[in-house]
């Protein structure tokens, strides 16, 4: 009796040992890639994603009519006419935020501009005409974006609008002219690497909720490993323009684990063109939309050019 015990108890540990294993296997697969490079700071070469709602709203939010109107009761908003045939897909998701103390310190007037922004939202967003996301935006956008590590220049290529940034680890000239996606220099604290930007436009927004800055704009990242799979993403947000002091918003991004993670085509200009030029064919293509259920007769009102970029 006693020796079938001992078997029984051996095959059960042979049978952890084997899973174990399986489990140490499987798990050495998903972060088989140098831990560090060859100068020894961390090896942040991979495609990443967050899986927030900040593209959406910075602030904690509950979910939302992406065009909204009162509904039959006044406090309860419903899906307006130019969402309407989205149905679920024209819902904002709720999101816990990502501000530090869940408050951008807007100057008054700088207020006023992103409340109107957020009430205009589908006539302003530079997202909607696929025009590039600008930093920070392009970090917490719903798509994959790609970390590619050189000697001295650190790469990121942005799955949307195929936009990208160069971050120089050597002193280099900034550009002639404020750009999209800015001048970025960093350098290594310890683990974390710390980016410097600015050189940035006013054209870009940082979120769908009306969030703008303007061309004084400065950030400072951080991107820290919490694993070997998983960064912490911090960015302070500077200008004196909008805002009454920096402030600070953080969030996780994800390396994407799949055997066939890639990059894909999202080249958005082509099939946007109507949204904010189908208004100048002399035949428009895009006029109305009949459904199963529902009709919807499409009315384009079209700003100013001078009121598109007016910050």
């Amino acid at each position: 009796m006693r020796s079938r015990l001992i078997v029984s108890v051996l095959v059960a540990l042979g049978v952890i040992a084997v899973a174990l294993s399986v489990w140490s296997v499987t798990t050495a697969g998903q972060i088989a890639r140098p831990e560090r490079t060859a100068d020894g700071h961390p090896n942040l070469s991979g495609i990443w994603q967050v899986t927030s709602t900040a593209n959406w709203d910075l602030l904690a939010h509950g979910m939302r009519p992406m065009v909204g109107q009162p509904g039959v009761y006044a406090d309860v908003q419903v899906l307006a006419a130019p969402v309407v045939a989205l149905g679920e897909a024209g819902i904002v998701p709720p999101g816990p935020g990502v501000v530090e103390g869940n408050a951008i310190p807007y100057k008054p007037d700088a207020a006023a501009k992103k409340k109107e922004n957020a009430e205009h939202w589908l006539d302003r967003d530079p997202e909607l005409r696929c025009y590039k996301p600008g930093i920070p935006r392009a970090m917490y956008m719903p798509q994959p974006f790609q970390i590619t590590h050189g000697t001295d220049k650190i790469q990121m290529l942005f799955q949307y609008a195929q936009a990208s940034r160069t971050i120089h680890m050597d002193q280099v000239n900034p550009p002639p002219a404020d750009t999209w996606m800015g001048h970025s220099v960093g350098h290594w604290e310890g683990d974390t690497l710390v980016v410097n930007s600015d050189n940035f436009n006013d054209r870009t927004w940082l979120s769908r909720a009306g969030d703008f800055h303007s061309d004084a704009m400065k950030l400072v990242e951080r991107f820290t490993p919490i694993t070997a799979d998983a960064l912490r993403y911090e960015v302070t947000v500077e200008d004196a323009n909008v805002f009454t002091r920096p402030w600070t918003m953080k969030m996780v991004l994800y390396r994407l684990l799949e055997d066939n993670a890639q990059l894909m085509d999202f080249k958005c200009v082509e099939l946007v063109e109507e949204t904010f030029l189908g208004h100048l064919r002399k035949n428009q293509l895009v006029k109305r939309w009949d459904g199963d259920t529902m009709t919807v007769d499409i009315t384009r009102k079209i700003p100013p050019v001078d009121k598109l970029y007016e910050r």
